[in-house]
């Protein structure tokens, strides 16, 4: 342990292509995913066989073989197997957060080194049976004789084998993370045309990445894919409109498929180090986080399913000192174009930034050019557990690139969470 904190360094991140759900990685699993990224960190900074102090991680979508999924994926990986594997969750923000938990480690100097990662897949989700049928496997499992496990089975009804999928739904309201947002969409008056608006932009700006060569060093292939198979090259923004709203059939409704985020399979990496840690490999530093908070709101009794990502914003701006105009990057994960068009709108507002950031005056606006400017999660797609290291290391080469200033990252979660983080060029 160290008496002073010391300064978290943001090495790289690599992540491989995401593709949408049931398509090119219909047979790959989260294990699959996440060790391919492992390895990526491991092939590009020259770790294969290096033990490095912590990797933490995890899946949204999981199955139970899944409970030491980190674990797993670093026996499996290129890594030393001494390196701990953590398994965590915390809905969208899972990587994000494991970043956050390395960064505080090394901060404090109980560790040197840590790879945050996520994975997710809705290609391989958990099918379970009904709660009353697993209650007669259980029990069935307890009996000895075999009439006394048959017995078990007396008035099995054929609608107790029907399989339950995943739940789609928040547990405390019964609606999906759409309905949520559509709800947020009508609360803030958030037109159709503006959220088709930002989505043309996420894929125009995420085709001119690959484009570019801006990703080459970003994304690493895996299972025959080079790139991600959501990102429109040839979009066409007139045929937005034309799209059916799928959340809301009523003329209310805004959210369509296309300026939604589509179900994802993926994984991300990012490393972090010391300093010291760094440059006695003589690894790149090409970024530093620096502050970063988890907040949430009471979405239950209508304060927007995905509005908490305003607070954890302010609340770490507060930490350091900054306004929400002190930043050359933002990186505003794009769950819903609605979601992120809300969250402006609500910073630039008065009351709600009074009643619900306690602040005096609204944190404003931001400059848009600024926002998202290689595209993001309506584009490139959105692996539940994985997009938060995406944007680590997104935001880490986007520093790097300028040689200076600092980008802000904000993700909305599942229950009503958000999470934010501050980062530094090196």
């Amino acid at each position: 342990m160290t008496q002073t904190l010391r300064r978290v360094a943001v090495v790289g991140g690599v992540r491989i292509p995401f593709c949408r759900s049931n398509t090119l990685y219909a047979d790959q699993t989260n294990l699959d995913m996440m060790t391919a990224v492992l390895d990526g960190i491991a092939d590009r900074y020259g770790l294969e066989g290096e033990k490095v102090d912590e990797v933490t991680g995890g899946a949204v979508v999981t199955h139970s073989k899944d409970w030491n999924l980190a674990r797993e994926a670093v026996v499996g990986s290129k890594l030393a197997p001494a390196t701990p594997g953590i398994t965590m969750i915390q809905a969208c923000g899972t990587s994000l957060q494991a970043a956050m938990g390395i960064a505080a480690k090394i901060a404090t100097g109980q560790i040197e080194s840590g790879i945050a990662c996520g994975s997710d897949t809705t290609s391989d989700p958990p099918i379970v049976f009904s709660k009353k049928f697993a209650g007669r496997l259980a029990e069935m499992s307890r009996k000895k004789s075999a009439w006394e496990k048959v017995k078990v089975f007396k008035g099995l009804s054929p609608a107790e084998l029907a399989p339950v999928p995943p739940l789609v739904a928040e547990p405390r309201t019964g609606l999906s993370m759409g309905q949520h947002c559509e709800l947020m969409a009508q609360d803030w008056q958030i037109p159709r045309e503006e959220q088709d608006d930002l989505a043309y932009e996420s894929h125009k700006k995420a085709a001119e990445a690959y484009r570019s060569g801006y990703m080459d060093d970003l994304v690493v292939p895996h299972a025959g894919v080079f790139r991600d198979n959501n990102v429109r090259e040839d979009i066409e923004g007139e045929k937005l409109g034309e799209l059916r709203t799928v959340f809301e059939k009523s003329e209310r409704g805004t959210l369509t498929a296309a300026n939604s985020t589509p179900m994802t399979d993926g994984a991300a990496a990012v490393l972090l180090a010391s300093e010291d840690w760094a440059r006695q490999r003589d690894l790149p530093i090409l970024a530093y986080l620096t502050h970063y908070k988890t907040s949430a709101n009471n979405f239950v009794a209508g304060e927007g399913l995905l509005m908490a990502p305003t607070i954890a914003v302010s609340e770490v701006l507060r930490q350091a000192d900054l306004s929400l105009q002190d930043f050359d990057f933002y990186e505003i994960h794009e769950a819903f174009a609605a979601q992120v068009l809300a969250t402006l709108k609500a910073w630039n507002d008065a009351e709600y930034c009074a009643h619900h950031l306690g602040r005096n005056a609204p944190l404003g606006e931001i400059d848009r050019t600024r926002m998202n400017v290689k595209g993001s999660s309506i584009a490139v797609g959105h692996p539940f557990a994985a997009t938060g290291a995406r944007i680590t290391g997104n935001m880490a080469k986007l520093l790097a690139k300028k040689g200076s200033g600092r980008g802000l990252i904000s993700i909305c979660t599942a229950g009503g969470m958000g999470v934010a983080a501050i980062m530094e060029a090196a």
